[in-house]
């Protein structure tokens, strides 16, 4: 991987990670398109990329994360990714393994944009209104649809998203509370594959720390693809809050239908 192509993967993490559009399918596709899809530490650097990401949600809902008084709000996030710790470690690798591959993610892009074209009018009449009103219960069943994300192409944005307005959450705070979960979920989704994970390099199995820093040139465009996702995902997410208050998932739907027709018409012609 070079720097053009680590910049270009930054933009994609920092586009789409928030976004109800699937970052991991987006990256996959661009990764495929590039010819570095089958690189070990191309699937690496699409997983812990996602460090860029997590901080500008740090960043921008410092109050939150840094205020230690409501020790409520970290018990609800801990309860919540409980289920993707657990199904994450059992599975993750087996359904990276069998659907993994720009075919899938292109399918999914376009069955995940027909959900999301019916999802406001889907769930009407939303109760909870602020973060202190989301129970421990409705963080569980948020963690739970959260999972569904597992699949590549769903998107881990709109699953979670979705499975905050079944809790009763509104859109906003749905979105809110999404970003929120975003950061222990990616952050252990970044542990494991550097320091638990075994990525096969040449014949030989390497630890996801030691492939990231077999070589200045790994850590180079790791950097750099960290700082470009971080820009642009504070960007984002400011956005996205806006125009999902005013305009709903709709759009959002078309894009990924639209995307992922595209995407399948690609792959038939470069087949």
């Amino acid at each position: 991987m070079n720097f053009f192509q680590s910049v270009i993967l930054g933009i994609v993490e920092g586009v789409t990670e928030f976004l109800p559009i699937s970052s991991t399918g987006h990256m996959i596709l661009a990764s495929y398109f590039m010819g570095i899809n089958e690189d070990a530490f191309t699937k690496l650097f699409e997983i812990c990329i996602q460090l860029g990401a997590i901080l500008s949600v740090v960043v921008l809902y410092w109050r939150k994360f840094l205020d230690f008084s409501k020790w409520q709000f970290y018990v609800k996030l801990a309860i919540a990714v409980l289920p993707a710790l657990v199904l994450g470690f059992l599975f993750n690798d087996k359904i990276e393994d069998l659907l993994e591959s720009p075919l899938t993610v292109s399918i999914t892009m376009v069955l995940g944009g027909i959900v999301l074209l019916f999802i406001d009018k889907a769930f009407k009449n939303q109760t909870i209104t602020e973060e202190s009103q989301v129970s421990a219960k409705n963080g569980f069943w948020i963690g739970v649809w959260q999972c569904i994300s597992m699949i590549p192409g769903v998107s881990r944005s709109a699953a979670s998203i979705i499975g905050g307005m079944q809790q009763k959450l509104t859109r906003s705070l749905a979105a809110e509370f999404s970003f929120f979960l975003a950061v222990p979920t990616m952050a252990a989704a970044t542990g494991y594959s550097l320091v638990l994970k075994h990525w096969q390099v040449d014949g030989t199995e390497m630890k996801g720390y030691e492939l990231l820093m077999q070589n200045k040139d790994n850590l180079a465009v790791f950097g750099v693809g960290t700082v470009v996702s971080f820009v642009v995902a504070m960007i984002a997410i400011k956005t996205f809050i806006s125009f999902l208050q005013k305009h709903g998932f709709r759009a959002f739907g078309i894009y990924r239908i639209i995307a992922g027709i595209i995407m399948l018409i690609l792959l038939g012609l470069k087949a």
